[in-house]
């Protein structure tokens, strides 16, 4: 219970960003016709930014059900990557059941929360981070179908940049403990910009940048023994 509760009181920052971006989702929503509670269900179920506005976009085009599954694969396909780097995060003897349990929500946010974790990750500290987020998740969809467009662009605006604040506030701590860290983060930011306009898909890009940078960082810098 103790890692549960650790992992509720860090997972708290990630819920309330969550709770703000999945507003400015709901909003969308509720423009497709989607009630509260679809929209609360929805976003339990589909705890991904990206993957649930690629749903919403082809319900939105009358899209068929195949396009829809392919475009929340093709809109989610890095979490795959980050999938395989914490299964050598957490520890060995985790069952395979408690694998598929927080395989469920591995969001680039809650990833980043547990590989910043000293040492192995026990399970219940990711359960207790996701019991606090998935739910702002659900109920900010939520919340803002209930808005409607009620509110004005401006903090439609603000509150969409909600994501990236927390996602710094995710990756800079490891990035000051660790010059290896610092360094691929920058290198990921410079890449990102110079790539920017090759003309494919965003989600692709993400893909393709994180597998070319996480191979030559894996062959220069090998990752220390996270018993040590």
């Amino acid at each position: 219970m103790d890692e549960f509760k650790r992992g509720m009181k860090n997972g708290i920052p990630i819920g309330l960003g969550y709770f703000a971006v999945a507003f400015t989702l709901g909003i969308m929503a509720k423009n497709i016709g989607l009630s509260p509670i679809q929209g609360f269900i929805t976003s339990a179920l589909i705890n991904a930014s990206a993957g649930e506005y690629a749903c919403f976009m082809m319900i939105a085009s009358n899209g068929t059900f195949w396009q829809m599954v392919m475009m929340t694969i093709v809109s989610n396909a890095r979490y795959f990557l980050m999938s395989f780097s914490l299964s050598q995060k957490i520890e060995e003897n985790t069952s395979t059941i408690h694998r598929l349990l927080i395989g469920f929500d591995v969001t680039d946010e809650l990833f980043g929360l547990a590989i910043g974790q000293e040492g192995k990750v026990k399970p219940w500290f990711l359960y207790g981070a996701y019991a606090v987020a998935i739910p702002c998740w659900a109920s900010g969809t939520a919340l803002g179908i209930v808005a409607g467009n009620t509110l004005s662009a401006s903090i439609v605006s603000a509150l969409s940049v909600a994501l990236y604040g927390m996602f710094l506030a995710v990756i800079i701590p490891a990035a000051k403990k660790d010059k290896v860290v610092f360094a691929l983060v920058l290198i990921s930011f410079i890449l990102s910009y110079i790539c920017k306009d090759i003309p494919i898909s965003s989600g692709t890009k993400t893909i393709l940048l994180t597998i070319l940078i996480s191979l030559i960082a894996a062959i220069v810098c090998p990752r220390r023994d996270l018993d040590a």
